[in-house]
């Protein structure tokens, strides 16, 4: 590893982000990775490799360091699309956290973590009515309107079960925040379309059953530079203003989305807290300097930025080939446990996250090596032309930036390898959150045939 390089032809930074991660968040010790006063290897020694592994006190710690810049009257939510697992959801739940959901499924799952239904916002272009049903039936704080469609068909089951659900309105704005994934400012499944929100806003208004209170915009993820994050807010107030003269009465919500993102490659830069503070600081100014937003709470609600850094993936080498003038280090993990990692997760051009030889730590002569896993296909690449040290047999090779849209979002089932356990570390304490798949699994939902008597 290196440190920050500044160049010096007038060509932009690059950030070596092993490196950071490495020193701000867990420990070298003797040249290896550890979480937490752990090794890695003691890890994978005792709970096998593949595998994830959770530090839970940089969730914490990260978690922390938001509610500390936010202004009164704003409210953290944690977006458990990120990363659902049990563990973690109590955690944030633990920290006076509200969670965003956007299916059932993971309705259920905030629910059973133990989370107030009241502290529940459920967003999602393509609620089913069982999605619906089981929203209202839940009673959620709110449930978030994307087209007229939804509300009439949300209206219809509040007259079935006699009841009232507040709403927002997403809308998709006719400009875009500038993040990796741009969501406004475009054809867009997300939200109601600008140039249509005075019709949408009246048809949905005169709804029975349904009480508009607020609205939500989501123009970008993966946002890094606090002045696109200082647009979308005031984006979202001047849409928030629009919705309330129209109904003639205050707004009591806005949520302003998430979007914020954690750097994976080395021209990105860490977002800088200290200017979202002073972004939020604005925003909380100019509410509160609105007669038809002061009583307004502020949602907002990050999933990648408060678990991704705190995340890594953890892979043995199981051999070392040459190719024509290559060098493959096979691991037993690959693109079923770790999409993201592999480019396969949308993205156009597939680059490295950070990796490294997590028991080679420090190695002064890197040699380029590209990193495959055990399936059969060319996408299963976790690496390609990185300058790692010369790995061996057992040697464990890691991924960061694991904590957020890495197992969750993986094609587990690809050639039925075992699912990769997780593991929640803390104090120099380890503990199994989600056990290792087997087997018998693969038959689980599966409904055998009846043999002929």
């Amino acid at each position: 590893m290196t440190a920050n390089n500044k160049s010096t032809s007038g060509k932009s930074e690059a950030f070596d982000h092993v490196a950071r991660l490495a020193n701000s968040h867990f420990q070298i010790v003797d040249g290896e990775l550890n979480v937490a006063g752990i090794p890695v290897s003691q890890l994978v020694a005792e709970y096998g490799s593949p595998l994830y592994v959770y530090n839970e006190d940089v969730i914490r710690k990260t978690v922390q360091s938001v509610q500390s810049i936010l202004p009164p009257d704003f409210d953290l939510y944690y977006s458990i699309k990120a990363n659902p697992n049990a563990s973690l959801l109590k955690i944030m739940l633990d920290q006076n956290l509200g969670l965003e959901v956007a299916s059932e499924g993971e309705l259920f799952q905030a629910l059973k973590a133990g989370c107030a239904a009241g502290h529940i916002i459920f967003a999602g272009p393509g609620k089913t009515e069982k999605d619906l049903v089981a929203a209202v039936d839940a009673g959620i704080g709110e449930l978030h309107v994307e087209s007229i469609d939804e509300a009439i068909t949300l209206s219809r089951i509040c007259e079935s079960r006699s009841k009232q659900l507040d709403i927002s309105l997403r809308i998709n704005p006719t400009d875009a925040a500038g993040g990796a994934m741009r969501m406004g400012g475009r054809p867009s499944p997300f939200g109601i379309d600008e140039e249509s929100l005075d019709e949408s806003l009246s048809a949905i208004s005169k709804l029975p059953h349904l009480n508009v209170v607020g609205v939500h915009l989501f123009m970008g993820t993966q946002i890094l530079d606090t002045d696109v994050l200082l647009q979308q807010y005031r984006r979202a107030l001047a849409l928030a203003r629009q919705v309330a003269s129209n109904l003639q009465t205050p707004l009591r919500s806005i949520d302003m989305g998430g979007g914020w993102g954690t750097p994976y490659f080395p021209k990105e830069r860490v977002l800088d807290l200290g200017k979202v503070s002073t972004a939020l600081q604005q925003i909380h100014h100019e509410i509160k300097h609105d007669d038809l937003l002061r009583q307004c709470r502020a949602i907002i609600e990050p999933g990648r930025f408060l678990v991704n850094e705190a995340g890594l993936y953890l892979s043995r080498v199981t051999r070392v080939k040459h190719s024509r003038g290559k060098v493959f280090v096979v691991i037993d993990g690959g693109m079923h446990h770790h999409l993201a990692a592999s480019g396969n997760l949308g993205q156009t051009i597939k680059r490295n996250f950070p990796v490294a030889i997590a028991t080679r730590m420090n190695h002064p002569n890197p040699i380029l090596s590209e990193v495959v896993g055990p399936l059969c296909t060319p996408l299963d690449t976790l690496a390609r032309a990185a300058l790692l040290p010369p790995a061996s047999e057992g040697d464990i090779f890691c991924v960061f930036q694991s904590g957020a849209y890495g197992r969750t979002s993986s094609p587990h089932h690809f050639l039925s390898h075992a699912t990769p356990p997780e593991i929640l570390v803390s104090d120099a304490k380890s503990t199994l959150i989600r056990r290792r798949g087997d087997n018998h699994d693969l038959y689980i939902d599966q409904i055998l045939p009846v043999a002929n008597p």
